[in-house]
């Protein structure tokens, strides 16, 4: 069992906890993941490590409440316990097995996308403490989506925010941000964009116009992450790869962005029945015709 020591809402639908995982937070490193679940009966999720603190042996994840069992999540509160938490799982960001004096020599950009900025934010504190200066695109479609603002900076060299309804920042998306930064004259060796799926195509379609090398965390469509299932299987560059095995993390330019989102919706209606269940307990009885609950 494992200890939720801090729980924090961050908007109305992504919340942040703090859990107890010494042996966790011993081996953690940016990019990887972990895989838990809430009690017995519960169904095991892929999480990203949003930060660790070896000392006290604390893991941090963040999570969007979408489906049933981070619905089930958030319903936990300080003190409570999960019943599994599995991991370091996946393999670190690649910058992390670098010299760190020769990364000196590069000019980083992070692309963030909303709940995107949990997984890029050890990455850029990792960089950050190793004497790495990187610069950060952060964006939602509002203000009050925006999540760890004020950590983000801390650790950036430059915080660039964007909201898509202007009310924050930048009027516009991550790539408008990019693109602008590029006419001012601003050049980037090395780009990692995280994000909806959507995002990430379109910030590999003009980091490849721009000849930026770009990596990317395919996370969105891992279900089991340990490599039965297949669920998370994605072309990149032509060959069969596996998000949870081989990835997170691949060279966007590579990735068959287009079937890999075909492939993020197939579990889309019996995600939403599960979630349906759970928030009408012994009310739900299927009675739609549709979602199979009457059955």
């Amino acid at each position: 069992m494992y200890k939720i020591i801090k729980k924090i809402e961050l908007n109305p639908t992504v919340t942040r906890m703090d859990i107890e995982a010494p042996l966790v937070a011993k081996k953690a490193e940016p990019g990887q993941f972990i895989i838990l679940r809430t009690d017995e009966e519960g169904e095991r999720i892929p999480l990203t490590i949003a930060d660790y603190d070896r000392e006290a042996g604390i893991v941090t994840i963040i999570f969007q409440k979408v489906g049933a069992t981070t619905e089930k999540l958030g319903h936990l509160e300080e003190g409570e316990f999960i019943q599994d938490f599995v991991g370091p799982l996946g393999v670190a960001s690649e910058f992390t097995k670098e010299d760190p004096e020769a990364l000196k020599n590069k000019k980083f950009l992070f692309v963030a996308g909303g709940v995107g900025a949990a997984p890029v934010y050890p990455q850029v504190k990792w960089l950050h403490e190793h004497g790495v200066d990187c610069d950060v695109i952060m964006g939602s479609r509002n203000k009050d989506l925006l999540i760890l603002e004020d950590e983000m900076r801390a650790v950036a060299a430059n915080l660039y925010v964007t909201t898509d309804d202007g009310s924050y920042g930048f009027h516009g998306t991550g790539t408008a941000q990019l693109q602008e930064l590029w006419d001012q004259g601003v050049r980037y060796d090395h780009c990692v964009a995280i994000g909806p799926m959507i995002m990430m195509k379109f910030v590999c379609k003009l980091t490849k116009e721009l000849g930026i090398p770009t990596v990317v965390s395919m996370n969105p469509i891992m279900v089991d992450g340990t490599g039965m299932c297949g669920a998370c299987r994605l072309m990149v560059g032509g060959e069969v790869k596996f998000a949870c095995v081989d990835g997170p993390e691949f060279d966007g330019h590579l990735v068959d962005f287009d079937q890999a989102m075909k492939r993020q919706q197939q579990y889309k209606t019996e995600e939403g029945r599960a979630k349906l269940a759970y928030e009408e307990g012994d009310t739900h009885h299927g009675g739609c015709g549709h979602c199979g609950g009457d059955k």
